[in-house]
């Protein structure tokens, strides 16, 4: 009789491993053909310019979907869109159970309100401080700080040992909303035996401590004293401790808040029903705005990143019925800006400051602090909980090496380096990769979610280098071409550098190439037509230097 193969506790990242966002971790427990697995978070990332027309890039699941028979639940960890955003379009793939904080619960109702046909997830509530289990495995909320409400680091426990996924945290004394982190939780967890802590890494390079919310929140009560006329403030729509901090300095300073941008009134909703903007006044409406003096008003807006749509692009442009700044008012960044988005960020800014616009940066002052751990917190980290592994996760590579390096001249004992599919056993033995899963991005475009060649980005990109062009072309019986040739220039320069026109010169090679062709191998419309394609793409090339994409029409008449 074959001996049975014996347990495993492995972890899998599908995404957040080698880059920020999209974080998708995975752990299994049981034995390799045959091992039960939970999901903690299910993230997006956002598209750039490099992917024209896609709205969100999401975590290729085909490896959950073939082993969903194994799959008993899905812990997301706090409510950034790079933790949770994922849900509403991959969760009918899965429909296994999900777990999560009220905040994030409520927020995520919110968001499939406002989405059309959005599917409606059963969500089991947690509460950090609690325990509870899925599947083989034992879960324990414990309550960190970040710039979230309700964050959770969790402790998952198994016959093989126990793993603390971190999620996003930081050691932050004075959070602008509580509850503190559990320093003696991690202790007691680290006096128990800790198999492995799997740990952000976004600030591993960063020397020191994150500063505290409370500065935060002095500084900008300061710079809303002194400023002279409106003083509008854009922040992460999720940073609801951030923005109760701005109503507060606000109505210390004697001014009324206006909230601006859906997504920021989403979360505030969520947020007061539960309990969290207890003990502010009511916001203004924006109807009230025009009949507020300009020094009594502090607007809190979306926007921080240059989204074209945010409210305070809309106020950049001048765009907005009822609202609008003017000069000597002040705009203040209370955000970082995330890769990627500095040249929409500028483009904002340099719009707001044509009109007289003071602009504060975290370069200027202090009104944006990091929701994540420096190197003195990551230290304290160990100390308390005394891993036997440490995985360095939720960064790039640079960020992943230098938190390792930082463990290692710690004294943890070892330490694992993984990226993306890579299949870490943690026990029993030492940590190993013994194996791959696939993984990758698929796309939201619109309403449809596939790689690039399903939903079209890649020939969309093609579009955006080159252009196109459409060709149609009538032949007779005879395979003579009949009238002349159609073309539908698109993207394309209209003329050449000597003055000539490019339709022309394209029109001139349709001809040329059709009429080159034997009348009697111009039966074969196939070759016909792919003589066509390369004829326009050639006489393109050499007028222009670029080859535009061709579809060529020819019909038989």
């Amino acid at each position: 009789m074959p001996q049975p193969k014996p347990a495993q506790f492995v972890f899998l990242p599908l995404g957040g491993v080698g880059e920020i966002g999209m974080n998708l971790a995975l752990y299994g427990y049981g034995p390799e053909n045959n091992r039960e697995w939970i999901v903690v978070d299910m993230g997006v990332s956002f598209a750039g310019p490099e992917l024209p027309g896609a709205d969100l890039i999401l975590p290729d699941i085909r490896f959950l979907e073939a082993e969903r028979r194994n799959l008993r639940g899905i812990i997301i960890t706090h409510a950034h869109e790079d933790h949770y955003g994922a849900l509403l379009d991959l969760w009918p793939r899965l429909k296994v159970p999900v777990y999560a904080s009220p905040f994030t619960a409520g927020l995520l109702e919110a968001k499939r309100h406002a989405e059309h046909n959005a599917p409606e997830i059963p969500v089991t509530l947690y509460r950090v401080g609690e325990t509870f289990s899925v599947g083989p495995f034992q879960i324990e909320a414990i309550p960190v700080t970040h710039s979230i409400p309700e964050p959770a680091s969790l402790a998952i426990t198994t016959p093989l040992g126990t793993v603390i996924h971190t999620g996003d945290w930081k050691a932050d004394p004075e959070p602008s909303l509580g509850p503190l982190l559990d320093e003696d939780r991690f202790r007691a967890l680290g006096d128990e035996g800790v198999l492995a802590l799997v740990c952000d890494s976004t600030n591993a390079m960063r020397e020191g401590d994150s500063p505290s919310e409370r500065q935060v929140g002095e500084s900008l009560r300061e710079l809303i004293e002194n400023a002279r006329g409106r003083v509008a403030i854009t922040s992460f729509a999720s940073n609801v401790g951030r923005i109760r901090s701005i109503a507060e300095a606000a109505r210390d300073a004697g001014r009324q808040v206006l909230v601006l941008g859906r997504s920021m009134k989403r979360a505030i909703e969520v947020a007061s029903e539960l309990g969290y903007m207890d003990g502010l006044p009511p916001f203004l409406s924006e109807e009230d705005y025009g009949y507020i003096p300009r020094e009594n008003v502090v607007l809190i807006l979306t926007g921080s990143q240059g989204e074209s749509r945010a409210a305070l692009a809309k106020l950049a442009r001048d765009e907005m019925r009822s609202v609008a700044l003017s000069a000597g008012d002040t705009v203040i960044y209370s955000s970082r800006a995330i890769p990627g988005n500095e040249k929409a960020i500028n483009e904002t800014k340099n719009l707001l400051i044509e009109q007289g616009i003071k602009i504060i940066t975290d370069g200027d002052a202090l009104v944006h602090v990091s929701g994540h751990p420096r190197r003195n917190e990551l230290k304290r980290m160990y100390a308390w909980v005394r891993p036997r592994i440490l995985v360095p996760v939720h960064g790039e590579a640079a960020h992943l090496v230098a938190h390792g390096s930082l463990g290692a001249m710690e004294g943890i004992p070892e330490v694992a380096q993984v990226r993306n599919g890579h299949v870490l056993r943690l026990a029993p033995g030492p940590a190993e990769i013994i194996g791959e899963a696939p993984f990758g991005r698929v796309f939201k475009d619109g309403k449809l979610i596939g790689d690039e060649e399903e939903v079209g980005i890649a020939e969309r990109r093609k579009l955006s280098f080159a252009g196109h062009v459409g060709v149609s072309v009538l032949i007779d019986g005879n395979y003579n071409i009949i009238g002349d040739p159609d073309l539908v220039l698109l993207g394309l320069p209209e003329e050449d550098a000597t003055g000539d026109l490019l339709e022309d010169i394209l029109f001139d090679a349709i001809v040329s190439a059709i009429e080159s062709i034997p009348r009697a191998r111009r039966k074969d419309l196939e070759m016909l037509r792919e003589a066509t394609r390369r004829a326009v793409r050639a006489a393109a090339n050499e007028a222009w230097g670029k080859k535009p994409i061709v579809t060529v029409f020819l019909t038989k008449v």
